[in-house]
Order: structure tokens, then C-alpha cells, then sequence
């Protein structure tokens, strides 16, 4: 509610005149424009300036805490074949589906965020050891082989994960994006459908891309 107030004074009286409007319609247009400028339209996941946002707070964190994160660069493998042989429609019901699927692998408090085409990241917090993160990015791997229906048609995805960790690789938000980003491309260099760490990054030949 708004209410707005004035004062009058009538035959030596005192009075107030107030006016009550109902804006819960305003309030909710403004709460969707706000979401859409910060959420990813098809996925409703936060997108690239929400998650930017988070790592901030999430680098904060970690060096006041004394503690470690990390961030995940995912793109999905086989993808572009899904658009062409099924259609673009399918390929955004993958989209979907794929961020369902592994939203529901994240804490309240991390994040996943799909930052354009076929690409997500997440922002992990309070990691402890290592070993944890390669644990979440393997589960990635495993709920992303198993078979997606996209409306009666089944298909089968992969995914590449690229792993950097905070403050050791990096305390700067688009260096640590960018270090997970390269290591994502290094694990397709190696196969694809797997994980690395950017701190571990092998030379691998190119001639598996």
C-alpha cells in the first residue's frame, strides 16, 4: 500500500487528507523486471551478471573465512547435434531439463548460472579439501550421461568441466571464470565427458578436440 497525506486547515480547524493506493500490481512489475535483468529467460537460472555477483560475495567469503571455493565451467558435449537432427525447440527443453537436473545437486548455498548457449557455471562455497570438488564435477558427469526424453525422443549428452579454485588459482572473479573456462576446453582436448582442475591442466593432443 501508498499513502500520501496533506494538511488543511477549515474554519480555524486542522484536518489531514490521506490517500491510500493499492500498488501491488506496480510491485510485482517492478519484482519481474528485476528478475528478468538477473535470470537467465529459458532456465530461470541466475545469468552472467547474478553470477558474477555471487563470486564476489563468494571470494569475500572465503578470504575472510580463511576457507576455499571454486568455480565450475560446464558445456555440454553433443549439443549442437541435438538442434540440428531434432530441432531448436528440443534443444531448449535439453536446456532445461539439464538445469533441473543439476540444480538439484547444488546447497542453497552455492549457485548455477547458465552464462549463454549451452554453457553453466557454478560457484561453490566453503569446498574443504579438493577431493570434494571432484567428487560434485564426476556426479555432474554421471547425471549428464544418463538419457534426457525431450518429448517422446530420447538423447544422449555429455559434458566437459573445467575447475578452478579460489583464492588458490585466483581472488579476482573474471580471472577465476576465465582459468575454468581454458580448463573446460583442455578436458575436451582429452576426450571429452570429463573434469580438470586448472592447476592440473596436462598437455593434451589436440588432434581429439
Amino acid at each position: 500500500m501508498e499513502l500520501s497525506a496533506s494538511e488543511m486547515f477549515l474554519h480555524g480547524q486542522r484536518f489531514f487528507i490521506g490517500i491510500i493506493r493499492d500498488i501491488t500490481e506496480r510491485k510485482l512489475a517492478e519484482q519481474k523486471i528485476t528478475h528478468m535483468a538477473h535470470h537467465d529467460f529459458l532456465t530461470g537460472l541466475p545469468n552472467r551478471i547474478l553470477f558474477f555477483d555471487r563470486l564476489k560475495q563468494a571470494i569475500s567469503m572465503a578470504e575472510r573465512g580463511g576457507q576455499k571455493g571454486a568455480v565450475i565451467f560446464l558445456d555440454l558435449d553433443g549439443f549442437k547435434c541435438v538442434n540440428d537432427k531434432i530441432g531448436h525447440d528440443a534443444g531448449d527443453l535439453l536446456l532445461q531439463e539439464v538445469s533441473r537436473r543439476l540444480s538439484g545437486m547444488v546447497r542453497a548455498s552455492d549457485t548455477m548460472a547458465r552464462v549463454g548457449g549451452d554453457e553453466f557455471t557454478f560457484v561453490l562455497n566453503n569446498v574443504g579439501v579438493i577431493e570434494n570438488v571432484a567428487v560434485m564435477a564426476r556426479k555432474m558427469i554421471a547425471l549428464l550421461a544418463e538419457s534426457f526424453d525431450l518429448n517422446g525422443q530420447q538423447c544422449n549428452i555429455g559434458g566437459s568441466i573445467g575447475v578452478a579454485i579460489f583464492p588458490d588459482d585466483s581472488s579476482e572473479f573474471g580471472t577465476l571464470l576465465k582459468q575454468a573456462d581454458e580448463a573446460m576446453y583442455f578436458a575436451k582436448q582429452c576426450g571429452k565427458n570429463t573434469y580438470q582442475f586448472y592447476r592440473d591442466m596436462p598437455t593434451c593432443s589436440s588432434d581429439k578436440a
